[in-house]
């Protein structure tokens, strides 16, 4: 069922009152235009023209998928917001309550983004590691598992999955934790107001700071620019004094580096070492969550370069690329798979660097790295 339609906009959007000002400012250089966005005019719409409905909309979402459990078919996915060519990922069931994970697939060779040229704005001031996927997608999962004796399962399982080209990990993160519950509680009519509220946000563009309300409340982000000077927050000193702002994300895709590096920190010099010249790595774990957090840490312990082989947070075996990255007639490729399912214990035992956080059936029980070619050691922890 797609929630998403032309008809329901047929109104034209409003355009911005001062783009005759803001079209005057492209010989503007980088620096000096940041300048400027520090004031008053860091929240107004950048210059654009022939916006179509949903546009806006596609500028930070592909899509919101709803997937529940079917006993017969397995994952299914029940409600969509626009189109998916291919979704490809399984929820993991071992955990009641309510857990956030992340997966990266690519994108099928047959889908163009109707956006290009609009869009190069968000690339072109953008840091690398944030520069949007042109041949990838990321799907960010709010997961609920719950008891519940008056299904057949026995068990409440659904998860709200955004898909979307950008890597901004922590704000589409902060982003479900406003939808889900409340799709949870409400079903669609929640999802179809959460859509019409983020087609009227401003499209991402690095160095300025958007304010952008969903479902009465107020997000305050600021997305990094390249000019930007390590360390520095401008966001935190504009938000004093805000009463609007409901939340404030002084990062829009940074993840805990210390809590996911907690477990293997006496090695994270030889980690950065594997990540940084493109090494196989696999990450285990008990977890969809920790797996994405782990894989997610490593491909941004590079940074301010951009890891350009291939990840995956949450790799399956009902990915399209299973048989691609588990066979033995060739060399493992350059990739960093996060897993959870203990027959990859064996599938890709002949992987060169192999990470181990926790047991795969009881979580936190150990932690074991294994190094080959540049490095011959094993190392536990109990």
């Amino acid at each position: 069922m797609a929630l998403r339609g032309l008809e329901e906009l047929s109104e034209p959007l409003e355009e911005p009152e001062e783009l005759e000002d803001q079209d005057g400012s492209s010989s503007i250089s980088p620096a000096e235009d940041m300048a400027l966005l520090s004031g008053s005019a860091a929240d107004d719409e950048p210059p654009e023209t022939f916006l179509l409905p949903w546009d806006r909309f596609s500028s930070w979402l592909h899509c919101i998928c709803v997937v529940g459990f079917d006993l017969e078919l397995g994952q299914a996915v029940e409600v969509r917001c626009e189109s998916v060519c291919s979704l490809h990922f399984i929820t993991d069931f071992s955990c009641l309550g309510d857990t956030q994970f992340c997966f990266r697939f690519r994108q099928g060779s047959n889908r163009k983004s109707s956006l290009g040229c609009f869009l190069q704005n968000t690339d072109r001031d953008a840091p690398p590691c944030l520069k949007r996927e042109h041949g990838h997608y990321f799907g960010y999962v709010y997961f609920r598992q719950v008891r519940d004796k008056s299904l057949k399962r026995g068990y409440f399982q659904k998860s709200l999955v955004l898909i979307s080209k950008l890597p901004y990990v922590t704000f589409f993160h902060s982003l479900l934790k406003i939808l889900a519950p409340e799709y949870f509680e409400k079903q669609e009519p929640c999802l179809e107001a959460a859509c019409n509220d983020i087609d009227r946000w401003p499209t991402p563009h690095p160095g300025r700071i958007l304010t952008l309300p969903v479902m009465g409340v107020v997000i305050k982000v600021r997305i990094p620019t390249c000019y930007d000077k390590p360390g520095t927050s401008p966001l935190v000193q504009s938000a004093q004094g805000d009463s609007l702002v409901s939340i404030m994300l002084p990062t829009i895709h940074e993840v805990d580096l210390f809590r996911c590096f907690h477990p293997v920190f006496f090695h994270i010099q030889m980690l950065w070492e594997l990540v940084l010249l493109g090494e196989a790595l696999v990450v285990m774990a008990p977890s969809p969550a920790e797996s994405s957090d782990t894989v997610l840490a490593l491909v941004s312990c590079v940074a301010p370069l951009r890891y350009c082989s291939d990840f995956r947070p949450y790799f399956t075996i009902h990915d399209s690329e299973f048989k691609e990255y588990t066979t033995r007639t060739q060399a493992p490729p350059s990739v960093i798979l996060g897993v959870t399912n203990p027959f990859f214990a064996k599938t890709l035992q002949h992987w060169p660097h192999i990470i181990r956080i926790g047991d795969m059936k009881q979580a936190g029980a150990y932690v074991k790295i294994k190094y080959k070619k540049l490095y011959n050691t094993q190392i536990h922890y109990k």
